[in-house]
């Protein structure tokens, strides 16, 4: 059984959902360029551990579904018997939806809830017993500027981000005393897959939507491959932050979602002061 590292910049253990393209795949790369180790797991992980021949003694590429909780703690059983620990887990895998509210069916909202927030619920129960006997570890929850602010046409998609945000502000708060870290990654456009193969779109289209979430699906099409973010960049700016002395809760990344984050508390603050006699005065009269 390996030891723990001796600081945050020695060798580490990573567990990273989603790891066949996108942000999941170049994380794999930052992280074994360094000398750590990395369990990837994958819908397709032949493709993952093809991609790395490299670095076959470090890495260990298994196919876990996020639906099933049996095969999430063979995964995590798995990375225990070969490398001994979990430093870093990254919860990754998710997917987007493209629709109005009103335009996502029951099953179409079920099914993206399932995965971006039940499954990372899932992995992150099942690692934690394990951070908490090590009294360290790292998780990193891929959240996304959708996080922070809601977009037409990305509605039912936001509000899983939404979720991701809360539970994991909580979580910060609860396993921080215990020596644990956690960090929200709230991407912009990044030139990932989510806008092609990640990105599933409501079946329904309703007309008086055209103007705001059909103008969204239309740049959907046009802007895949376009994107300005770099995820091989965005990659080396996680293991940046995951290796230093004191990393932030909130990490967006991009112009983008550093410029749209900005304006969301700017627009806070403004309806805060403006409104603040209102809010202030529907609490009991302070007792003299």
């Amino acid at each position: 059984m390996s030891t723990p590292p001796s600081s945050s910049t020695g060798p580490l253990v990573w567990f990273i959902t989603g790891t066949s393209q996108g942000f999941g795949r170049e994380l794999v790369r930052a992280a074994l360029e360094r000398g750590d180790s990395v369990v990837a797991t994958s819908r397709h992980p032949d493709k993952v551990a093809a991609a790395f021949p490299q670095a076959s003694d470090r890495l260990l590429a298994v196919s876990m579904d996020l639906r099933d909780q049996a095969q999430i703690s063979a995964a995590v059983d798995s990375t225990i018997a070969r490398f001994g620990r979990i430093d870093v887990l990254v919860n990754n895998a998710g997917y987007g939806l493209l629709g109005a509210v009103e335009e996502a069916t029951d099953t179409e909202v079920a099914q993206v809830f399932e995965t971006n927030v039940f499954g990372l619920l899932r992995v992150t129960r099942s690692v934690l017993p394990h951070m908490r006997k090590q009294k360290s570890g790292h998780i990193v929850n891929l959240s996304s500027i959708g996080g922070l602010i809601g977009i037409p046409g990305f509605g039912i998609y936001n509000a899983t981000k939404f979720a991701v945000e809360g539970l994991s502000e909580a979580l910060f708060h609860e396993v921080s005393p215990l020596g644990l870290r956690v960090t929200l990654v709230e991407p912009g456009p990044f030139r990932t897959d989510f806008l092609g193969g990640s990105l599933a779109v409501a079946g329904q289209v309703f007309a008086d939507y055209e103007s705001t979430s059909g103008q969204t699906r239309k740049a959907a099409t046009t802007r895949n491959g376009a994107q300005p973010g770099d995820p091989v960049r965005a990659a080396d700016a996680i293991v940046t932050v995951v290796t230093s002395e004191n990393p932030p809760l909130h990490l967006p990344l991009g112009a983008d979602a550093y410029q749209r984050a900005g304006k969301k508390l700017d627009a806070m603050r403004g309806d805060m002061e403006k409104w603040r006699e209102l809010i202030l005065a529907t609490d009991f009269p302070a007792q003299s």
